[in-house]
């Protein structure tokens, strides 16, 4: 519960940030701080740490592989921000942080990750590695019990997209279900800077 309420102050903070915010329309940190980074088995079959995309613009999301709404929607609105971009997509990477460690392995997230953009990747670890990640991040995720005599497995978690810029700093944190068409813009405007 302790963890909810961080999560709820850390988005309310954020938006507060935003009403001071020029050029973003997601809701921008200032001042921009460096982004926590990590090193984690990936789905390129090696460790992967954002310091390993420095000098492209970082949309860093939460979620897991079995998410039956908000990943999959969010995954497809970036693999939509990345064909927008045109030939300037070469410079946004998308790095999805499994918040469920016991069924998302390395190779399970390249597979899912393929159905949405060849470039996306996600990594992995221990449950103690990846709730550390979250904890920097201000992120959250509770395993959701199935009701008696189901079966179904699923994880409520934060549905946030952090923006990275090209030096690493964080820079936005856009909520989900934000229209393609503002997210293009704040990604192109960390993109020329």
């Amino acid at each position: 519960m302790l963890r909810i309420l961080k999560v709820i102050l850390f988005v309310i903070l954020s938006i507060a940030m935003s009403v001071h915010a020029t050029e973003l329309k997601s809701g921008e940190f200032t001042p921009a701080r460096m982004a926590p980074d990590f090193n984690l088995p990936g789905s390129t079959g090696k460790a992967l740490g954002l310091s390993d995309y420095r000098g492209k613009v970082i949309a860093l999301v939460f979620g897991f592989t079995s998410c039956p709404h908000i990943c999959p929607t969010t995954m497809m609105d970036l693999a939509s921000v990345k064909k927008k971009l045109g030939a300037d997509g070469k410079d946004f990477q998308v790095v999805l942080v499994t918040v469920d460690p016991e069924n998302d392995t390395a190779e399970q997230l390249k597979t899912y990750l393929l159905h949405f953009d060849s470039s996306f990747v996600g990594v992995t670890g221990t449950a103690a590695q990846l709730d550390a990640v979250q904890k920097e991040y201000g992120a959250a995720a509770i395993q959701v019990k199935p009701k008696e005599g189901g079966h179904t497995h699923t994880i409520s978690h934060s549905s946030f997209v952090y923006l990275i810029d090209r030096a690493g700093k964080l820079r936005a944190l856009s909520p989900y279900g934000q229209l393609v068409e503002d997210l293009v813009p704040d990604v192109r405007t960390l993109l020329g800077q």
